[in-house]
C-alpha cells in the first residue's frame, strides 16, 4: 500500500494566504471541498481584482515552474496571479497576454549575452535558450500593450536587454569593486546588503525609503542601462540594483527578490507588489472603459505610407498606425488624412493636387478592402457603432489641405461621396481658400471669396470644416460664417506652448460657443518648447487646459501619427490607451473620458451631417 505524502511547505504556504473557510478544506473531505467551491461562485463572478501574469522557469523535463513566494506576494497585494507556461509560440502567448492587467517577470538562469551583442565568457552559468526566447517574446507582447510590469532579478535583466541595455555576465570577474558579495547563503527573507534608492524615483515613492536592506542572489547584473530607463537603485560598489521607465512607461525592475522578504513578513517589500497591483487595477479599468466607449483618433497621415513596397495596414508594420497596433491600444477608429502639400496654384498644378487626393482616397479604400475582415470605411457615427460591435476597426477619411479640391467647388461633393468627413482648409502656405497660420503676409486677410463659398458648400453638404493650420483671421472668418460647428482636427494650446499652429484661449472659447471641438494633437513641437522632452504628460496638460477653457464637451484627441506626431510615452496607436490611464489618474470620470475620446467629436459630426440632410 502506497504512503500518502503531505507536502508540508505547500500546506504552510496555503495557510498563509487562504481565507479561514478555505483552510477547513485542507482536511481531505470531498463534500466540504465542493461546498467551499460553490460558496465562492458569486464572489468570484463579481471580482474586480486585476489579473497579474507571472512568468515561469523551465524545468528539466520541459515543464514550467514558479516559486510559491511569488504567488503568495501577489495574493497578499490583492492581485489574481496566473502562471504563464514557458513556450515559444508567439500566437498563444499573445492570446494570453491580451487578457493580462499586469505582469511580474521572475528570476532564474543566466541570459545569453548574444542578445546584447557580446560573446559568452567562461564564468557564465546555465543558459536556457528556450527561456530566453519566451521571456523576450513575453516582454515585447506585454510592453506593446503597455501592461504594467515588475521585473525581479533575471526579470529586471531581461527588461534591460529587451530595451537595448547590457549586462555584467559575471560581476565577480568583470566588476572591479569586490567589496560586496552579490550571492548570499542566508535565507531569502534576510537582507545582507544595502541598496540606495534615488530620491525622486517612482521606486522611492513606492517604498517610502531611499535606503533598503535587501537579499541578493545573482552573479549577473545590469551594466549599461537601456535607453528610456534610468538606474534608481545601487549598492555601494556601484552595481545597479533597480531600474525604471517612469513616468513615461509603467515598468520597474529590481535585482533583489522582494517576494522572499514578503514571505518573511516584510511589509516594505509588499509595497512593490501592492504597487504593481494598483497600476494593474487602473490599467484594467482603462481597458474596460475602452470596451464601452468610442475611441477616435481624428488625424493621422498613414496614407503617406502606402507607397512603401508591401505595406499593409493589416500587418504590424514599423510605422505608427496599423490595425494590429490599434487593437493593442484598444483604439476603435482613426481618420486617415488624404494630404497634399501646397504647390503652385495655376490650373494645371491645382488639378494635379486634385488627382493626388483622389488617388490617396482610393488607396485608403483599397487598403481597407484588402483587410475587410478586420476594418471597414465609416461614414457616420452609426457606422462606427456597427463596426465596433462586429469586432473590427473603423477607418474615417479626411482631406488635409483644401488645395486638394482645386479650383472646382464641385470636388467637395465628389470627395464627400468617396467618404470624406472633413477638410482642413489649408496647410503651411496660403491657398485659394484662405491664409495659413504659417504666413504673416496674409494674402487674403482671412478667407478668400472662393473660400467663403467653400465654407457654405461644406455646410450644405455636411462636411466638417477643420481650422487646424488656419491663420487667426481665417479662423475668425470661419467662426463668423459657418452655420455649423467647426473642428480643429489636430491642434494644441498656445498658452502652454507658443506656436502659430496652436490655439489661443479666445479661439478655443469661440469653438465651444460654436458647438465645435478642439482635438489636442501629440506633436512634440506643439506640446513642449523643448521637443526632446515632450511627453504624454505634457499632452495631458494641454487637454486639462483646454477642458478648463473650452469645457469638457469641446475637447478631443488626435495623434498626427505618421506625419510628425509622437511623444515620449505615446508613439503609436498601441500607446493610445496610455491616454486613458493618465486621464483616470488625474481624476477624470468615465463620462468625461468618453466625451474626450470620441463623444464630443461624434456629436459634431452627427450635427453637421444631420443639418445637411435637413433633419
Amino acid at each position: 500500500m502506497k504512503k500518502i505524502i503531505i507536502n508540508i511547505s505547500v500546506v504552510v504556504l496555503l495557510l498563509n494566504f487562504l481565507p479561514l473557510k478555505a483552510q477547513e478544506v485542507l482536511t481531505p473531505d470531498l463534500q466540504k471541498l465542493y461546498e467551499y467551491t460553490d460558496s465562492y461562485f458569486v464572489d468570484l463572478r463579481a471580482t474586480k481584482q486585476p489579473l497579474i501574469g507571472v512568468s515561469a522557469s523551465r524545468t528539466q523535463s520541459g515543464g514550467s515552474s514558479v516559486g510559491g513566494t511569488y504567488i503568495q506576494a501577489i495574493l497578499k497585494a490583492g492581485g489574481k496571479p496566473v502562471i504563464i507556461p514557458v513556450m515559444t509560440d508567439g500566437k498563444l502567448l499573445r492570446d494570453i497576454v491580451k487578457d493580462l492587467d499586469g505582469l511580474v517577470m521572475i528570476g532564474g538562469e543566466d541570459f545569453d549575452p548574444r542578445y546584447y551583442k557580446e560573446k559568452a565568457i567562461p564564468d557564465m552559468n546555465v543558459i536556457d535558450s528556450v527561456r530566453d526566447i519566451y521571456d523576450l517574446v513575453l516582454l515585447k507582447l506585454a510592453t506593446d500593450r503597455n501592461i504594467p510590469l515588475l521585473g525581479i532579478c533575471r526579470g529586471e535583466q531581461a527588461i534591460n536587454v529587451a530595451f537595448g541595455g547590457t549586462l555584467y555576465q559575471d560581476i565577480p570577474s568583470q566588476h572591479r569593486d569586490k567589496s560586496i558579495k552579490h550571492s548570499q547563503s542566508e535565507p531569502r527573507d534576510k537582507g545582507t546588503h544595502t541598496v540606495s534608492i534615488t530620491k525622486d524615483s517612482q521606486l522611492a515613492k513606492v517604498l517610502g525609503l531611499t535606503e533598503v536592506s535587501t537579499n541578493t542572489y545573482h552573479h549577473q547584473g545590469v551594466k549599461a542601462v537601456a535607453p528610456g530607463f534610468r538606474a534608481v537603485g545601487k549598492t555601494s560598489d556601484g552595481i545597479v540594483e533597480a531600474i525604471e521607465a517612469y513616468p513615461d512607461r509603467k515598468i520597474i525592475g529590481v535585482q533583489w527578490h522582494p517576494e522572499g522578504h514578503v514571505w518573511g513578513g516584510d511589509t516594505t517589500m509588499l509595497k512593490l507588489f501592492s504597487f504593481i497591483v494598483s497600476e494593474a487595477t487602473t490599467f484594467r479599468k482603462a481597458k474596460e472603459l475602452h470596451k464601452r466607449i468610442f475611441t477616435i483618433d481624428t488625424h493621422c497621415d498613414t496614407p503617406l505610407e502606402f507607397k512603401k513596397a508591401g505595406f499593409g495596414i493589416g500587418k504590424r508594420e514599423s510605422n505608427q498606425v496599423n490595425i494590429p497596433k490599434m487593437e493593442e491600444g484598444m483604439l476603435d477608429a482613426i481618420f486617415f488624412a488624404a494630404y497634399t502639400g501646397q504647390g503652385a496654384r495655376d490650373k494645371l498644378s491645382s488639378q494635379k493636387a486634385v488627382d493626388k487626393i483622389e488617388r490617396l482616397i482610393k488607396g485608403i479604400h483599397s487598403q481597407v478592402e484588402n483587410n475587410k475582415d478586420i476594418c471597414e470605411i465609416a461614414y457616420t457615427a452609426s457606422d462606427l457603432e456597427r463596426i465596433k460591435q462586429s469586432g473590427r476597426k473603423a477607418i474615417f477619411i479626411g482631406i488635409e489641405n483644401g488645395y486638394g479640391i482645386g479650383k472646382d467647388i464641385s470636388n467637395i461633393a465628389r470627395f464627400r461621396d468617396m467618404g470624406v468627413n472633413y477638410i482642413t482648409l489649408c496647410h503651411t502656405k496660403d491657398n485659394d481658400i484662405c491664409d495659413t497660420s504659417s504666413n504673416t503676409h496674409r494674402e487674403w486677410n482671412g478667407l478668400s471669396p472662393f473660400g467663403k463659398e467653400v465654407i457654405k458648400e461644406m455646410n450644405r453638404l455636411g462636411v466638417m470644416i477643420d481650422v487646424s493650420h488656419a491663420g487667426e483671421k481665417t479662423f475668425w472668418d470661419v467662426i463668423g460664417l459657418s452655420a455649423q460647428p467647426v473642428i480643429a482636427s489636430h491642434s494644441a494650446v498656445k498658452a502652454l506652448c507658443f506656436h502659430d499652429r496652436n490655439l489661443t484661449d479666445k479661439q478655443m472659447q469661440a469653438i465651444a460657443e460654436n458647438g465645435g471641438v478642439v482635438q489636442i494633437c501629440l506633436v512634440d513641437l506643439f506640446i513642449n518648447k523643448d521637443r526632446k522632452k515632450a511627453s504624454l504628460s505634457d499632452a495631458i496638460d494641454h487637454i486639462d487646459y483646454a477642458v478648463r477653457v473650452a469645457g469638457i464637451d469641446h475637447v478631443g484627441i488626435a495623434s498626427d501619427f505618421d506625419g510628425g506626431g509622437g511623444l515620449i510615452g505615446c508613439n503609436g496607436s498601441n500607446d493610445m490607451i496610455n491616454i486613458t490611464v493618465k486621464l483616470l489618474e488625474r481624476g477624470y470620470s468615465d463620462e468625461d473620458i468618453a466625451k474626450i475620446w470620441g463623444g464630443n467629436f461624434l456629436r459634431v459630426m452627427t450635427t453637421v451631417q444631420a443639418a445637411a440632410e435637413g433633419k
